[in-house]
């Protein structure tokens, strides 16, 4: 789905009020009774006040009602939780305007937005379910389940889980966003100025940013983590200039940080003396996926991270490592040593419990299963000359449709709770353009395709 804030600034008290009761009621209540909401909200207005909030909340397709219920009732949709998320971020006075979207995942939505001051930061919404609304019943069992089955309750343990996950390695120095504020289910983080390791073609040196990302790998296990989607869209890479000044009088840096300098064997002869020196520094996002090396499946999550990094490098930079690993069982071996503190243990502690962890687990792995379903059945289609791809088409209007309970219902639902169709207005809210950086052409060469 789309964030369409322009109904945010017309929304009254009393409309904030009923919205949160029906959030709260949701705990216990897929479809919340109207009665309920009554009680909940405590408007003075009455009855009557509730079910004009409710009218225009409804219009806004913040709250939408299930068809064919028992009772009168509505339900929160994923825009309606949006609001409820940057109202809060509003109130804290860390966000005053929305930007525009700069990126989209299986699972969630990336925004630039900005405070009073106009310092723009990076909202960070998840949307668990975003693929499964549009299967046909492939996780009808697994929604049964109660709460833990509910999306909009798993997107909420996964910005948790996230934002726990990016405090602690930030505070054990770890090259990742600074998190600053969590809401329901969005993280509000620090913008970085740097390009996803995907659109990057080619570098000086591939040998040096590999041992860098493998470092990074052990590093994180030798803290009881093992990051689980380690790849080329979760890696941004960084320029940090150092002034060819500073650079002459310090010492030569290590092997294992990728640098442009006049050194370099290609562009020694190119460069003037006086050349700035370039470091690419990689920063590490996306967390949800995040485990434990004690998890039961550890190895394999390690492997595959491993075997990410080498497959990617392999493809863009023709470059293999000329030393195999490194290995899950070695890895192991250094966990808590050299005073290391076990951060997921520390995760834990911040209240993000097991059976959250469990719950989120199995949500995101099915996240997965049914993306990779989906991609094969588009290899299929175009395969067999189907003439359009449109079965498979991921409509971004459509996202925020919840299953509902009887088969049959689905397809009006869809059109009684969608969210509007409609792009942000430009001349209502502020946008912010997607930073733009001033690549050297010797340093980094940004892909066509991409």
């Amino acid at each position: 789905m789309k964030l369409d804030t322009r109904v945010l600034r017309h929304l009254t008290q009393e409309d904030w009020k009923v919205l949160a009761a029906v959030e709260q009621g949701t705990k216990n209540h897929e479809n919340v009774p109207t009665v309920l909401i009554e009680k909940l909200s405590r408007l003075k207005g009455g009855a009557s006040g509730v079910h004009k909030s409710i009218s225009a909340l409804a219009k806004a397709s913040l709250v939408a009602k299930t068809l064919h219920a028992k009772y009168d009732g509505y339900r929160l949709t994923y825009g309606g939780l949006d609001y409820l998320a940057l109202h809060q971020h509003a109130q804290r006075k860390q966000v005053y305007s929305v930007g525009s979207r700069i990126g989209v995942g299986k699972e969630s939505d990336i925004m630039v937005v900005a405070d009073d001051a106009g310092v723009q930061k990076v909202l960070k919404i998840h949307r668990l379910g975003r693929i499964s609304f549009r299967t046909v019943k492939a996780n009808r069992d697994y929604l049964k389940s109660g709460q833990a089955g509910s999306w909009m309750y798993l997107s909420q343990l996964a910005a948790m889980k996230e934002f726990a996950f990016m405090r602690a390695l930030r505070d054990e120095g770890f090259l990742v966003p600074e998190p600053i504020s969590q809401s329901r289910h969005t993280i509000l983080m620090t913008l970085i100025d740097a390009l996803p390791m995907r659109q990057i073609s080619m570098v000086p040196d591939p040998a040096s940013l590999y041992a860098d990302l493998i470092a990074i790998l052990l590093r994180l296990a030798q803290h009881g983590l093992i990051h689980g989607d380690f790849n080329e869209f979760n890696i941004l890479i960084k320029e940090e200039r150092t002034p060819a000044a500073l650079s002459t009088s310090t010492s030569t840096p290590s092997a294992s940080t990728s640098t442009a300098t006049s050194t370099s064997t290609q562009t020694s002869s190119a460069q003037p003396a006086t050349a700035d020196q370039i470091t690419l520094v990689p920063v590490i996002i996306d967390f949800p996926q995040m485990v434990s090396m004690d998890h039961v499946n550890a190895e394999m999550y390690f492997d595959r991270d491993v075997a990410c990094i080498k497959r990617f490098f392999k493809r863009r930079f023709h470059f293999t490592a000329t030393q195999p690993g490194p290995f899950f069982k070695d890895a192991k071996k250094t966990v808590g040593k050299d005073g290391a503190r076990r951060l997921d243990a520390t995760a834990e502690a911040s209240g993000f419990t097991k059976k959250m962890a469990k719950d989120l687990e199995r949500a995101i792995a099915l996240e997965k299963k049914l993306a990779e379903e989906k991609a094969e059945l588009k290899k299929e289609s175009k395969y067999f000359g189907a003439d359009s791809d449109e079965d498979f088409h991921d409509d971004d209007d459509d996202d925020d449709q919840e299953e509902d309970d009887s088969e049959d219902d689905d397809e009006a639902e869809e059109e009684e709770g969608g969210q509007a169709k409609q792009q942000l207005d430009d001349d209502d809210i502020p946008t912010f353009p997607r930073p733009e950086k001033e690549i050297p052409i010797e340093k980094l060469t940004i892909s066509e395709a991409t």
